[in-house]
């Protein structure tokens, strides 16, 4: 276990916030994750999110202080931030809009800033200039910004951040495939896939992620005999025109909506698809490759970096090419068994949690530790 470093005024806990915002699911179960293992190594952790991120995320059962401040669009929640922020020794934000109300609650004061940040906010038109707005001022007020992706970190440099890192986070809790208790046979009756390929797709029905390739593709091979089947679990504003697509064009698609049986739906799917427009360290696709279940993606954001060759990449926005990888992958058993090969051996190269607690406690203490005097 890393040892706590002394603090800069002699006492011997580190006092560190951690501020969440709306909090994607893959950053609320980072925080979590980090604010356990921080806890496990004696440093005192502050969490301040929403209360419905509690209730979910349980920041409380790891051991940490929760402080209730409300998502971005309450006015209060700046002032509930420099409260929960009056005794800390280090504030540590976790995307854009969570980071931007810590710079703000700490304006004037003289605590280090450690920003994440986890993804890319997808604005156009004239949201995108103050997008660029917001990112320059986030990324100058921290001391450090962790980028989980090194495309991330690329941008926060380009948006003026003084020092920029590659801080790639553990996925905790893994879905990895169930073990024999489940019958994925049974579930493919239920999906109405049984005797024909299986296809997973996975989060929410929102325009960046790419399902209108997805359905694109799905028109390739609705003629064959038997067609491939694409379930997606998720839901969101495009319910209604996908819905209405899959059924005005006949595809072998089917919206599941909010699943909690993702485990389950990995183990019954003989091929995961990602078709979506960015992604930093997509969770489904480092879920696929601990199911060993082969992965279609596009080769987009960290894609690339976190898969290295144990996926099918094909570019974002090509439906023919979607539908040409993933009907190769089908039609080619050793291929399949290859990936899941590389999968395994790629899974076991991306660093667990204690690893990444260890990484962003060393930067912690880099930035509370005393400098000695010139």
């Amino acid at each position: 276990m890393t040892p706590v470093s002394s603090h800069p005024h002699g006492q011997s806990t580190l006092r560190t916030v951690q501020v969440l915002g709306g909090g994607s699911a893959g950053s609320s179960a980072h925080v979590r994750s980090l604010a356990a293992g921080l806890v496990a190594r004696g440093v005192r952790v502050t969490v301040c999110a929403p209360a419905e991120a509690e209730r979910e995320y349980d920041f409380s059962g790891a051991g940490a202080d929760h402080a209730h401040v409300p998502r971005s669009s309450d006015p209060s929640s700046v002032a509930a931030l420099r409260v929960a922020c009056a005794d800390a020794d280090l504030v540590h934000a976790h995307g854009l809009h969570a980071s931007l109300r810590a710079a703000l609650a700490l304006s004037g004061r003289p605590v280090p800033l450690v920003v994440t940040w986890h993804n890319r906010a997808r604005v156009e038109g004239a949201r995108a200039r103050l997008l660029r707005l917001l990112e320059r001022r986030v990324a100058r007020s921290a001391a450090v910004v962790l980028g989980t992706s090194s495309d991330l970190v690329d941008r926060a440099r380009r948006r003026g951040a003084r020092d920029a890192r590659l801080a790639p986070a553990a996925l905790p809790g893994t879905r990895t495939a169930p073990g024999d208790e489940s019958d994925p046979g049974k579930l493919r009756a239920e999906l109405g896939a049984t005797g024909r390929p299986l296809m997973l797709a996975v989060g929410p029905l929102e325009r960046h992620r790419g399902y209108d390739v997805l359905l694109d593709a799905a028109r390739a091979w609705r003629l064959l005999d038997p067609a491939p089947f694409v379930a997606v679990a998720g839901e969101g504003d495009l319910r209604g025109p996908l819905q209405r697509r899959i059924e005005d064009e006949d595809l072998p698609v089917r919206l599941l909506g909010r699943r909690d049986d993702i485990a389950e739906l990995l183990g019954a799917a003989d091929l995961v698809v990602l078709p979506g427009r960015w992604e930093s360290r997509s969770v489904l696709a480092q879920e696929a490759l601990h199911a060993r279940v082969p992965l279609v993606a596009s080769a987009v954001g960290g894609i690339p970096d976190l898969v290295g060759d144990a996926a099918e990449l094909v570019p974002y926005g090509d439906a023919p090419a979607l539908a040409a990888g993933v009907l190769r992958l089908l039609g080619d058993a050793g291929r399949r068994d290859e990936l899941r090969r590389k999968g395994e051996a790629q899974a076991a190269t991306w660093p667990t949690e204690d690893q990444t607690v260890a990484q962003v406690l060393s930067v912690y203490d880099e930035l509370t530790q005393p400098r000695p005097m010139g």
